[in-house]
């Protein structure tokens, strides 16, 4: 044990305590104080808390949004009001935009609220469609037909940047009137035929080890299977198939252009799928003039005799939704629809004119 009787010694025992004293000290408030971790944890805690929230409330706003969603109902708004009257009487332009892939959904809301609205006179039908399926196509095109027929009110089309194949098609719901089928001048319209898409992945497949094995009542059953090669037989039905719809759309083609009955040949001509640029449509007679909206609008209001000191022009529009509101068009990409998918993978025939798998294009 250290001698500390001596000053000196006292004195040197007694610096060093002071400077561990220090050492210590700085020791201590160099540490974070456990108040401060805690204070972090609970920072991390409540940011957690509310991103989960947040997720709870967008994802009930989806579900919310989406049980709404079916309403979707039809929203009136003037056309142009400097441009045309203000009056109480109505032409109204319904919309035929994108893939068609269902008859029902908002264009048959459109016919139907210019349907119930007696102040509606005429309607223009604005095309800016490739086509789509036979079923919706045709759809389409017979609740037009019937809206004309009951109602009297004449329609005339209006053609944008692209109204082929089921957007031709339902364009012919204008009848026999003449001059009612515009196309703008840089309109591509015709692609009269059906296509029943059909890609062969048996190679692929044999390739990666995966075979065809499906059970079936009859070996017809699963014709068309990407599986497998087509067989002979396989291909004359699904020709059948195409050949049927087929003279179902040059008779349409012929109720919308009368000239084609006289001269079904003219039409056959021009029934090869091929697409046409509007002048060549006009040759061909698929098209009675190159003309934009505001002339067809103003055909529509000479054949339904409206009176020019007393109309306007509308057009409709979807109601927004619940979904909407909170988060725009964010709702209508929310993820990919399985049933969709399925529904694509079935064989199917087409009025449609496109380059692309039929499964990669959507409405």
């Amino acid at each position: 044990m250290e001698d500390l009787s001596r000053p000196e010694d006292a004195a040197r025992q007694q610096s060093e305590n002071f400077v561990s004293a220090e050492v210590v000290r700085r020791e201590a408030f160099a540490s974070p104080p456990p108040r401060r971790r805690s204070g972090t944890l609970a920072f991390f805690l409540v940011l957690t808390l509310l991103i989960l929230a947040a997720s709870f409330l967008v994802n009930l706003v989806l579900i919310v949004g989406s049980g709404f969603e079916t309403a979707d109902k039809v929203e009136e708004e003037v056309y142009q009001p400097d441009r045309f009257g203000r009056g109480s009487e109505k032409v109204a332009i319904i919309s035929v935009e994108g893939v068609i892939l269902k008859g029902e959904g908002f264009v048959t809301r459109q016919i139907e609220q210019a349907r119930r609205d007696d102040d509606v006179k005429a309607v223009v039908l604005r095309v800016e469609s490739p086509g789509g399926t036979i079923n919706g196509s045709d759809y389409i095109y017979h609740r037009l037909r019937e809206f004309r027929e009951e109602t009297g009110k004449p329609i005339v089309v209006s053609m944008g940047s692209i109204a082929a194949s089921g957007g031709y098609y339902v364009s012919m719901a204008v009848g026999e009137t003449p001059q009612t089928i515009f196309a703008e001048p840089t309109t591509w319209t015709g692609s009269i035929g059906v296509i029943i898409p059909h890609y062969n992945l048996a190679e692929l497949m044999q390739e990666v080890g995966v075979s065809e094995d499906s059970i079936v009542s009859h070996p017809l059953k699963d014709m068309g299977s990407f599986a497998k090669p087509m067989t002979e037989q396989e291909r004359d039905i699904f020709q059948d198939l195409v050949n049927e719809s087929f003279e179902r759309f040059k008779n349409v083609v012929k109720s919308g252009r009368p000239a084609f009955k006289d001269h079904p040949e003219n039409l056959d001509t021009v029934a090869t799928g091929q697409v046409f640029t509007a002048e060549q449509a006009v040759e061909q007679g698929l098209v009675d003039k190159i003309a934009f909206l505001d002339e067809a609008i103003e055909r529509a209001i000479d054949l339904a005799g409206v009176d020019r000191e007393d109309y306007r022009v509308v057009r409709y529009d979807r109601t927004p939704t619940l979904a909407d509101l909170f988060l725009g068009d964010q709702i209508r990409s929310r993820g990919p629809d399985l049933s969709g998918l399925l529904d694509l993978a079935s064989p199917r025939a087409y009025y449609l004119y496109t380059w692309l798998p039929t499964a990669v294009t959507s409405r």
